[in-house]
Parts: structure tokens; C-alpha cells; sequence
């Protein structure tokens, strides 16, 4: 609401302009004649306006702060983060429902969604993650304006710190296209556009069955991550949680680890934001096959099997190394 009133007041500043033109001046204090003429009524107004935008900047800071400490929070707990993004009354509020219950606003009217809403959850059948983040965006619109996205910025920075991008298309509108375009041009502006993307060809119910199963066909032969769906019904979510998971499969690494049995936290941490193939618990420790998060896969690091041997192998060739100086008379083994 604050980055709506500020929109709204930074368009109506440059506009003000003749439409007080028929009011006189305001008289100075202490009497007519005494100190000039006052300000205008045009004057008054400029000032009242400047003076708001300032206390909305301020506030809009305000929640900006606070979102990035709870960014910070989300990153910190490991979770992938996915971002609902699209034109306006695309179906992002409904298909967040429907995946997660959530009960939000979901209208057939312009900007019903203005503060991103993030919710916890379990994709059915996911099996790369066992949870997600899923935040619900505002809707995007033709020629955005640039105070408008200025006004937005911290609702569009969720967009910008998202780990995926699921753009919602709402295909019974004849204009998606270039809804489309309009979308991907705003997710460039913001510095989002290099971000993977998953497409959702949304309202499938309202189309005919044969235009509906043209637009499956061609989710499924694109080379992106496509899929067609129904946030209302339901209709081709299991597709859905099967594309984000190969959208989410490349922002792993693959690992083989061999943990301390004193190292169950970090292991219950792979089992909450990575997947594991294999496991065994063995005589030094547990013994771990899968894939993690690149942050995550940097800090065990020190636990790699690869390392582990390499150093291994390192040491067998200088000790290699010290025989055959040895056996030349260049050196006297070393009693330790």
C-alpha cells in the first residue's frame, strides 16, 4: 500500500500544473498590502505532495530493511526460493493457493496482489527438495512505468533474490504473447532476467480441449522448462512439480562425503535442502552420496572423499619420493 500511495502521488506531482490557475494568491500575514502576496494554491500543493513522497520513501526503507533481514533469515535456512512473476491476473495468487492453501487474495482485478506473500512448502511427489519457499509477486503490466517500478522495487527485489522464476501466463487471454514479452522485459530491467524460468501456460480450463492440448504439446517439446497447467482445478501439478525440480537440479552439486558420526547436524542438512542417493554408516563416519546447494557443498568441502584421497595420494608419492632419494644416497631416512 505505501509503494501504491507513493506511485500514485509521485504521478499526480508533475500534473498539478493549471489546475488551481483560478485561484488568487494567498494574502501575507499581518494584512493586505503589509507583506506581499503569499503562496498559490498550486504552490501549497507541490509542497504537500513533496512532503509526503519523503515520509512514503522513508517508510517504503523502512520495510525495505526489514525484508532483507528476513531474506537473510530464508537464505540462511537453506531452502530454494521460488518466485510467482507474471502479468497482471495471470493466476499467481490462485496457483499459490492451490499449492499451498494459503487463503490470499486472488481477483479478477488489476494490482489485487501488492506485498509479496512467502509460504513453506512441500511439493507433492518433489523428490530433489523436500521443502520450498514459494513468494507471490505483484502482477506486471504493459509499459510499466518507471516510477512505478522505482515505487516497487521492494516488492520486485523477492523477484531479483529468487532462486527460480516461475513466470505465470495466463493463455486463454488473446494477448499472452505479448504479455509475455512485456513480463520478460520488466525481469531485465530489475536485473532478473538471467534467472532460470519456468514457464506455466496457466487456464487451461478456459480454453477449448483442443487449443489445451496444442499448448500441452508444445510445453512438452519446448527446450525450456514449460508446462500447462490449472491453478483453479488442479489440473497438471504433478508436470509442475516434475519441471521445477529439473529447473531447481541445476543449482546442485554433486558431492561424496564421508562425515564424523559428531556431524549429524550438518547431515540432517542435506537431508532438509539437498537430495541423497546413497548412505552408509561406516567405521569413521557416515558416508554420503547426493547432491547439495553450491554454498553448502563449499563448506563441507573439508569432508570430500576426493580430497581425502588425494591427499592420501599425495602422501604416498612423496614418501615414494624420499625411497628413491634415499636409495640414490642423496638423503638419510628420517627417524621420527
Amino acid at each position: 500500500k505505501l509503494q501504491v500511495d507513493l506511485a500514485l502521488h509521485e504521478y499526480r506531482k508533475p500534473r498539478l500544473t493549471r489546475m488551481w490557475t483560478h485561484l488568487e494568491r494567498q494574502s501575507g500575514s499581518g494584512g493586505v498590502g503589509l507583506r506581499g502576496p503569499g503562496e498559490t494554491q498550486l504552490e501549497v500543493d507541490k509542497r504537500i505532495l513533496r512532503d509526503r513522497i519523503l515520509v512514503l520513501k522513508e517508510k517504503i526503507d523502512d520495510v525495505q530493511k526489514q525484508r532483507d533481514l528476513h531474506r537473510r533469515g530464508r537464505k540462511k535456512g537453506g531452502l530454494p526460493v521460488l518466485a510467482l512473476v507474471g502479468y497482471t491476473n495471470a493466476g499467481k495468487s490462485t496457483l499459490l493457493n492451490c499449492l499451498t492453501k494459503a487463503g490470499i487474495l486472488a481477483e479478477n482485478i488489476l494490482f489485487a496482489t501488492l506485498d509479496p506473500t512467502t509460504r513453506r512448502v512441500k511439493l507433492p511427489g518433489y523428490k530433489t527438495h523436500p521443502e520450498v519457499l514459494l513468494t507471490d509477486t505483484v502482477g506486471f503490466i504493459q509499459k510499466l512505468p518507471t516510477q512505478l517500478v522505482a515505487a516497487f522495487r521492494a516488492t520486485l527485489e523477492e523477484v531479483r533474490e529468487a532462486d527460480v522464476l516461475v513466470h505465470v501466463l495466463d493463455v486463454s487471454n488473446p494477448t499472452w504473447k505479448k504479455q509475455e514479452v512485456s513480463v520478460t522485459k520488466v525481469l531485465e530491467d530489475i536485473g532478473a532476467g538471467d534467472k532460470p524460468i519456468v514457464r506455466v501456460f496457466n487456464k487451461l480450463d478456459l480454453l477449448d480441449e483442443e487449443d489445451a492440448e496444442m499448448l500441452k504439446y508444445e510445453a512438452v517439446c519446448s527446450d525450456d522448462y514449460s508446462v500447462g497447467i490449472s491453478s483453479f482445478t488442479g489440473a497438471g501439478l504433478s508436470d509442475f512439480v516434475a519441471v521445477v525440480e529439473d529447473a531447481l537440479s541445476g543449482l546442485l552439486v554433486p558431492v561424496e562425503l564421508e562425515l564424523p558420526y559428531s556431524c549429524g547436524q550438518e547431515v540432517n542438512l542435506i537431508h532438509e535442502v539437498g537430495s541423497i542417493e546413497i548412505i552408509d554408516y561406516r567405521e569413521k563416519g557416515t558416508y554420503v552420496m547426493g547432491r547439495v546447494p553450491r554454498s553448502l557443498a563449499m563448506k563441507l568441502d573439508k569432508y570430500s572423499v576426493a580430497q581425502r584421497d588425494g591427499l592420501v595420494d599425495d602422501e604416498s608419492d612423496e614418501d615414494e619420493l624420499d625411497w628413491a632419494a634415499l636409495g640414490k644416497g642423496r638423503h638419510e631416512k628420517k627417524i621420527v
